[in-house]
């Protein structure tokens, strides 16, 4: 039988992400860790300690934006609107009080993250791109089903300690729509889009990691 022809647009780079990561990604929803917190079945120091180490992801990614926003490709992809340090600077002001920064250290597979996202970020377009589209599309797409539902296990207020999950002014399917057409948009060579989609297998891989140790950590 002879194989199908791929659909029109199947090279488009937002399409071939997705079907070159569907499975990591998918993995990283059904993280046991994400699942127990979203359910509210871990302390409520579980997830604060999520809360600390996405502090840490989220400064090694926005300091490389600061870095990097002089190069051409970056700076069309940099949006105010997405940074998520104040609010979760906010979270952890609410969850650990006014001294939330000697409550935070990263764990083992946190900077294993960090040290890989600082390392390509600071690099080149691809590897900032990689870890900006991995954690703020995720942001835009799981994260606004487990904000409400943390928020509820945990009974937390309307938005304190859960404003990382909240995106003022932002619609979610709109604003995916754009970015992959950013994305398709980019002026990479073949060579420079597989190594834009091998490094997004490696942030949802780091990722993983760093669940997988929040969950042996708290159950």
């Amino acid at each position: 039988m002879p194989l199908m022809a791929d659909p029109p647009g199947a090279d488009r780079l937002s399409v071939r992400v997705r079907r070159n990561t569907v499975g990591a990604h998918d993995a990283a929803q059904r993280s046991g860790f994400l699942d127990a917190v979203s359910g509210g079945h871990l302390p409520w120091e579980a997830y604060a300690d999520l809360t600390a180490q996405h502090w840490f992801m989220y400064e090694a990614l926005e300091s490389a934006a600061t870095s990097m926003a002089d190069d051409p490709v970056v700076a069309t992809f940099l949006f105010p609107e997405l940074r998520r340090l104040p609010s979760l600077e906010a979270d952890l002001r609410f969850l650990y009080g006014p001294r939330w920064a000697d409550h935070l250290f990263a764990l083992p597979a946190t900077t294993v993250y960090c040290t890989r996202l600082r390392d390509v970020a600071h690099r080149a377009a691809t590897g900032f791109v990689a870890h900006q589209y991995t954690r703020y599309i995720g942001d835009l797409s799981g994260g606004q089903y487990l904000g409400p539902a943390i928020a509820q296990s945990y009974n937390l207020p309307a938005a304190d300690g859960h404003r990382f999950f909240i995106f003022n002014g932002v619609d979610p399917m709109s604003f995916k729509t754009h970015y992959r057409a950013l994305l398709d948009a980019a002026p990479w060579s073949l060579a420079e889009q597989d190594e834009f989609i091998r490094e997004v297998a490696e942030a949802y891989r780091l990722n993983i990691a760093v669940l997988d140790e929040l969950l042996s950590r708290w159950s």
